[in-house]
């Protein structure tokens, strides 16, 4: 017989995302990170390759990010709506964690199947740190799909990308609830 664990159930089924640019100062300190960091790495890993890596932004390098947005943006011939919030992600937050999709080469684990892992790491340091009392959400946006601007401002190899930036910090405002998928709609039962 299964041994419940109601507390991390509810979580699951009340947890919410905050939007970030509703997070501030403070941020986790570096053992709480450490701590975050940690639970997100205890993930589903095909093969146990982490095909995965963390680099832990804080202040000064968001600042420095958001200041290579216009000249990628440029380059791109990116709308200045895009570019604005693009800037704003960067210069606006006070601590966000890029998750790294970094696949390792393998004969048993298709690469695809090491997407799907470091995927699982950003729900489950978003998870982690919601679970800690933080704000926190996951985005991403056309600089993290950049594969120059990923090399330029975040040193990622030639084989690497962004699987997601995580924002943490303090929240200013609860957001309202939001509509949550129809679960009779989206699932097929079988049993033949």
């Amino acid at each position: 017989m299964p041994i419940p664990n109601p507390a991390a159930l509810d979580f699951l089924l009340t947890r919410r995302s905050r939007p970030a640019k509703t997070l501030r100062a403070p941020v986790p300190d570096r053992d709480t990170i450490q701590t975050l960091l940690t639970a997100a790495a205890r993930t589903p890993d095909h093969g146990k390759l982490e095909p995965w890596r963390f680099i832990v932004l804080e202040k000064p390098a968001l600042a420095r990010l958001a200041g290579m947005v216009p000249a990628r943006a440029k380059a791109l011939s990116i709308d200045p709506d895009k570019v604005e919030k693009a800037i704003a992600q960067y210069r606006d937050a006070d601590l966000a964690i890029v998750v790294v999709d970094s696949p390792i080469a393998s004969d048993k684990v298709p690469q695809i199947e090491q997407t799907y892992s470091a995927g699982a790491v950003c729900l489950s340091l978003l998870n982690a740190a919601l679970a800690s009392g933080w704000g926190a959400n996951w985005l991403s946006g056309w600089t993290s799909h950049d594969p120059a601007f990923c090399r330029t401002g975040l040193g990622l190899s030639a084989h690497e990308r962004i699987a997601g930036l995580i924002h943490i910090g303090t929240e200013t405002n609860t957001p309202p609830e939001r509509p949550r998928p129809d679960i009779a709609q989206k699932t097929t039962w079988v049993n033949e």
